[in-house]
């Protein structure tokens, strides 16, 4: 059975490397980053629509499906759990649904390994051609900065030609170092694992809520870190000295938003997203009856409190109201964020699309309300939360790594292929 599932994985990578290859991207490790973080984009949908099917447990047991690798084979025990129990968690669809989740899963999975095994050759590649760095660690050198701000000094003076260009030789060798360091390939390759393991205990754990929600965050977090490697092996449009200021509200942006996906997947898993039927009151009252302690007790079973009752309506009113009014806040704080990121050089582009994003997350959201919660618009607004996160990560890379404009006095302004700042 676990040869047959490694099988599956090593089917959905090999997808994706055959798209690599045909690429016309000369920059093959830079392609794969960003087409595995699509799929991982992609495997968060579907890890929405799974949730939202009720096929979490489709496929009662893991990582096989009734000890079999596939649906097919487990065919017979499906057809008599759906027999006994027909609008039960277990159903042929519900099953097919459950195990192209971890069909996929898996792909990802071997695509960060990939993405590991290459940077470690790359790196070992580079240390056996460089004796010098034999004894260096592959983070990126604390001396840069000290040695550039020497030489932009140097050029302010006026002796700009040939220092420029050893500026630009340390640039390029410290960027080639930190785009192949494999300590952040394998960190992620560390997170995978972990992801993986919640995967398990989803299923074993019968849909725990606080297991399915951190299931979520993980998720989205290993989309996160694709999104900083892919930003980092790409190159980046100059950014205006102005971006400083938003460094620490582009932080607080992002933690803003990890909280609100945490109340909406805590919303999701206790499927309290109907809790509220009306807008913008909530049974008619701003502030209705709601039950905090229950809602919000983390460590229970799903539909239950933590004494083992049933968990109360005024509970579900509860989590979703919180969800709900914090969604203005964070709202409010990325449209501001938007519109200083698109008066800055730069920036522009991704404060473009923050805007849309939270125009169309906003629809979606009030449209789950308003039209009982139809599944498609429902994943909608799980992947729209995840672009925004994406975006985020975006602006925080920008506003903190991306190259740097200054000037010369008495000379045009010039482009720093990277900000002074040491790379992750």
């Amino acid at each position: 059975m676990l040869f047959q599932l490694g099988s599956m994985g090593l089917l959905v990578a090999l997808l994706a490397f055959c798209v690599v290859w045909v690429s016309s991207d000369t920059n093959k490790y830079r392609k794969l980053v960003w087409v595995t973080l699509f799929l991982t984009f992609d495997l968060i949908m579907f890890g929405a629509f799974t949730r939202l099917t009720d096929s979490g447990l489709g496929c009662p047991d893991w990582p096989g499906c009734y000890g079999h690798s596939n649906p097919l084979q487990a065919h017979a025990h499906i057809s008599a759990a759906q027999e006994a129990l027909p609008d039960g968690p277990v159903t042929v669809m519900k099953a097919w649904i459950e195990m192209t989740h971890r069909y996929f899963a898996m792909g990802v999975g071997v695509l960060i390994i990939a993405l590991m095994v290459i940077a470690w050759m790359r790196w070992f590649k580079g240390v056996s051609n460089n004796p010098v760095a034999s004894s260096a660690t592959p983070s990126f050198p604390r001396t840069r900065e000290s040695n550039l701000r020497s030489n932009l000094d140097s050029c302010a003076r006026g002796n700009d030609g040939e220092l420029r260009d050893r500026i630009e030789a340390t640039q390029h060798s410290a960027q080639r170092q930190a785009k192949f360091s494999p300590w952040f390939p394998t960190v992620l390759f560390l997170f995978v694992c972990l992801q993986g393991a919640f995967g398990a205990w989803t299923v074993t754990q019968k849909l725990q809520p606080v297991i399915v929600t951190t299931h979520l965050l993980l998720g989205l977090t290993l989309l996160a870190m694709l999104t900083w490697l892919g930003a980092r092996q790409s190159a980046h449009a100059p950014v205006a000295a102005s971006a400083a200021t938003l460094v620490k509200p582009a932080l607080i942006g992002m933690l803003l938003l990890v909280l609100q996906i945490a109340l909406g997947g805590w919303v999701s898993t206790n499927y309290a997203a109907l809790a509220c039927t009306d807008f913008p009151t909530c049974h008619g009252a701003l502030v209705p009856h709601m039950d905090f302690a229950n809602g919000f007790t983390l460590w229970r079973h799903l539909g239950m409190t933590a004494d083992g009752e049933f968990l109360s309506f005024q509970a579900l009113t509860a989590i979703h109201w919180t969800h709900r009014s914090f969604a203005f806040v964070v709202i409010a704080f990325i449209v501001w964020l938007a519109c200083k990121a698109l008066r800055t050089q730069g920036l522009q582009k991704t404060g473009r699309w923050l805007l849309i994003i939270v125009g169309l997350q906003l629809i979606t959201g009030l449209s789950t309300i308003f039209l009982n919660w139809p599944l498609a618009i429902a994943v909608a607004h799980n992947g729209g939360a995840a672009l925004l996160l994406l975006l985020l990560v975006m602006l925080n890379y920008k506003a903190r790594l991306a190259p740097g404009v200054y000037s010369v006095s008495g000379a045009p302004s010039h482009p720093v292929p990277d900000r002074l700042n040491p790379q992750p």
